[in-house]
């Protein structure tokens, strides 16, 4: 595995970024159709696509998982275990990247969106395929490093910051699809549909909030595992 994993992490990142500047071309075709002025403004449009959790994790974990076979040929070829920050950067993208896949097909895959907005198969590779990857890199990626339970802090930060960013930002753009004075990339962030209004949100953030602690800690404690079994082992 050790020889053929840095191979599939390549891969999936070449997969992840394949999906991405797919949807990518077909969000910026719809914006150059559009027939008004907001649907059209492409800055806005953008910013909206590198806006949404699920087009930031899949980025960042496609450049982890290049860097993460990069290194696995070169400055890893002879190393016993991955580097801190590889483990730590890893750790967050799998995280991420499950919270991704759950979300996803829990509460938003049943939701209709606009005929033709979507790239099919774009859309289940980053809310399915690569998602799985990433489980299955914590679960069999060889020289993983043992973490300690402070990475949690280090797992939760981006996300806290990406939530301030959406809230915040949400009112100062035009959605580009209805016009809408407001523009919030998951419905249930949007205060306007979800019931409660903004108490409503702040409920689903920390649900979200708690998964992904949790997440985060169940990928520590595979990590720790798996270090302890490898000790183990060799002792």
């Amino acid at each position: 595995m050790t020889t053929w994993w840095p191979w599939a992490r390549l891969a999936a990142s070449a997969l992840g970024f394949a999906a991405i500047i797919g949807q990518l071309a077909l969000t910026v075709g719809i914006a150059l159709h559009a027939e008004t002025d907001w649907g059209a403004h492409l800055p806005t449009v953008t910013v909206n696509f590198f806006s949404f959790f699920t087009i930031l994790s899949n980025l960042g974990a496609a450049v982890l998982l290049a860097v993460g076979a990069v290194w696995a040929w070169t400055a890893g070829r002879d190393a016993a275990r991955e580097p801190r920050w590889l483990a730590v950067s890893l750790c967050c993208a799998a995280t991420y990247m499950i919270i991704t896949g759950v979300v996803y097909n829990v509460l938003l895959r049943g939701i209709p969106l606009p005929q033709g907005s979507t790239l099919g198969w774009s859309n289940e590779v980053l809310h399915v395929v690569i998602p799985l990857f990433l489980l299955a890199d914590v679960l069999f990626a060889p020289r993983r490093r043992m973490l300690s339970w402070s990475t949690i802090g280090v797992v939760a930060a981006f996300p806290i910051v990406w939530v301030v960013y959406t809230l915040v930002r949400a009112n100062l753009v035009l959605a580009p699809g209805t016009g809408d004075p407001y523009w919030y990339p998951y419905p249930f962030l949007n205060p306007h549909v979800t019931p409660g209004g903004y108490l409503g949100v702040a409920g689903y953030v920390v649900g979200i909030a708690v998964a992904i602690i949790a997440v985060g800690a169940g990928v520590v404690w595979l990590t720790r595992m798996r270090a302890a079994s490898v000790l183990s082992a060799g002792g």
